[in-house]
């Protein structure tokens, strides 16, 4: 039910555009208005997630950690795994974000008869792998059509990425790794009962949908051909605002439909689990240095509470305690005093 459905929607999308373009010639509605809208709602949605994440109360330290703590000098501790200052969770944070260093060290548990074992599931972390590099090359790529001086640094790209010169024009490494990260975790949802029992339509249909972007992309750049200048015109209208439809151009429809499934994915990220690419950076389980033993953790979200010190417990139970036969620690509490006093001084 929920394959079907996200697969359905992801399809309506594609007949929108292609209608509205073909049969109804709205080309500038979904080359301009379009495009405008869902980033509106992109930069707002996002903007809105951000501060909902930031107002958030922390009331305590959380780290998750799996490594040695920072105590005795001569204990080695984890660096990585439990971080003791501000810039080891920099530095944990940036092999998580960039490498998904956690994802690598995922274990696989299969039961057999009684006894749980567990292995070693690197497959899932090479295909996340396979998908977010092959996504964020994708987006440097495209840069190039926003731009009317290309930067070398891109060429330079482009040449790396199409290196094998398989086909014409060449088949970008980029686009293999995209799809087939995309294939491998789709099919993991599909055929994994575990994971296949608690996927939703909203785990389906992300996948879907950039699946579509990534085949729309690649039969525009191989099988239905494109207008690439009168693209660029267009891009380059959108980032400078002052769009514009180009002139005796002949676009293409793929590329409309390319485009409202582009703007559909960006109008959806921020309310969908997609934006965990930026929760990770709000998340204290990950961005807190572990050094609860070094310094008190004090919560900026606690309200003034009337609490009594063990001196005010001490006097206040005096002779029941001395009735008791405790010891009463009066010189300490003589010296707190006069701590708070010079203090109050």
């Amino acid at each position: 039910m929920n394959v079907g459905v996200s697969l359905l929607a992801v399809i309506a999308l594609i007949l929108i555009p292609w209608i509205g373009v073909s049969a109804l010639g709205l080309d500038s509605f979904f080359g301009i208005v379009i495009p405008y809208l869902a980033f509106f709602v992109f930069f707002i949605g996002l903007i809105y997630r951000i501060v909902q994440w930031a107002r958030v109360p922390q009331p305590f330290k959380i780290p998750s950690v799996c490594g040695q703590e920072k105590s005795l000098p001569w204990i080695k501790y984890s660096r990585l795994e439990s971080p003791a200052n501000t810039w080891e969770v920099v530095l944990r944070m940036f092999f998580e974000v960039v490498f998904f260093r956690s994802l690598f060290r995922n274990l696989r548990a299969d039961l057999q008869g009684r006894r749980l074992i567990y292995g070693s599931a690197k497959w899932l972390w090479f295909g996340a792998i396979l998908f977010h590099w092959g996504f964020f090359i994708v987006l440097i790529r495209h840069l190039r059509l926003f731009l009317y001086h290309v930067p070398s640094i891109l060429n330079y790209i482009d040449y790396v990425d199409s290196f094998f010169q398989i086909g014409f024009p060449p088949i970008y490494i980029t686009d293999l790794m995209i799809l087939g990260g995309l294939l491998f975790l789709l099919l993991r949802r599909l055929v994994d009962a575990k994971v296949s029992y608690i996927s939703h339509a909203s785990d389906y249909f992300p996948l879907f949908l950039i699946l579509g972007i990534v085949i729309s992309g690649i039969l525009m750049r191989h099988v239905y051909k494109v207008d690439v200048y009168g693209v660029k015109e267009l891009a380059i209208g959108l980032a400078t605002l002052h769009p514009a439809m180009p002139k005796d151009a002949h676009i293409g429809t793929i590329f409309f439909v390319h485009l409202f499934l582009v703007c559909t994915l960006a109008a959806y990220f921020p309310f969908s689990k997609l934006v965990h690419m930026v929760g990770v950076f709000f998340s204290p389980t990950r961005n807190l240095p572990n050094d609860n033993r070094m310094r008190r953790y004090v919560n900026p979200w606690d309200y003034p509470v009337k609490y009594h010190t063990f001196c005010e417990w001490q006097e206040h139970f005096k002779e029941q305690l001395q009735q008791a036969g405790f010891e009463l620690d009066e010189e300490w509490c003589k010296g707190q005093n006069v701590a708070k006093e010079n203090k109050a001084a």
